[in-house]
């Protein structure tokens, strides 16, 4: 008899073992799947982070298939107020690297050269739209949004880097 007790209570701990870890099982899952989403996110936001800095992957073109193209006056630009009561502005000189390999390089290349009042319009719109602190901590995205805008502009990614070769903050 007392054998057939002990097979009953074994049995019966070995139900509970299995119920118990069917509940662990369901309340943990969940969990562990939202955190495999949070880290995939967390890693998607690193690769974006490495790939920023230019609109196109331009590590990839050597230096001599770019053309640099200078705009030769020093833009003066208002920049947004910061709270601190004061006027703030950039003086800038702007350089636009183009893509000679590039199949629009030859049609847009003149129109860059004619459009470059255009040009200076829309880099004064989009620096004027930042902080002298933001516009010091990270100038990248300026040359990002800029080099975004201008892409959009000739429709084309010919197009693969904006640089300030001088910047002045006050």
């Amino acid at each position: 008899m007392k054998k057939n007790l002990i097979t009953v209570i074994t049995l019966a701990l070995v139900v509970v073992n299995l119920v118990l870890t069917v509940i662990l099982t369901i309340t943990i899952l969940p969990e562990t799947q939202k955190a495999n989403e949070l880290i995939t996110k967390v890693c998607s936001a690193i690769d974006l982070d490495l790939e920023s800095g230019s609109a196109t992957s331009n590590a990839n073109i050597p230096i001599d298939q770019i053309e640099v193209y200078n705009i030769d006056d020093e833009q003066t630009i208002n920049l947004k107020q910061d709270g601190d009561g004061k006027d703030h502005f950039a003086m800038l000189t702007v350089s636009i690297s183009m893509d000679t390999k590039n199949s629009d390089y030859k049609d847009l290349k003149p129109q860059v050269e004619e459009k470059v009042n255009l040009i200076k319009g829309d880099i004064n719109n989009i620096v004027s739209q930042y902080t002298i602190d933001e516009i010091k901590n990270n100038q990248s995205a300026v040359q990002d949004e800029i080099l975004k805008d201008l892409q959009k502009m000739f429709g084309s990614d010919f197009i693969v880097a904006v640089g300030f070769p001088t910047a002045q903050y006050q």
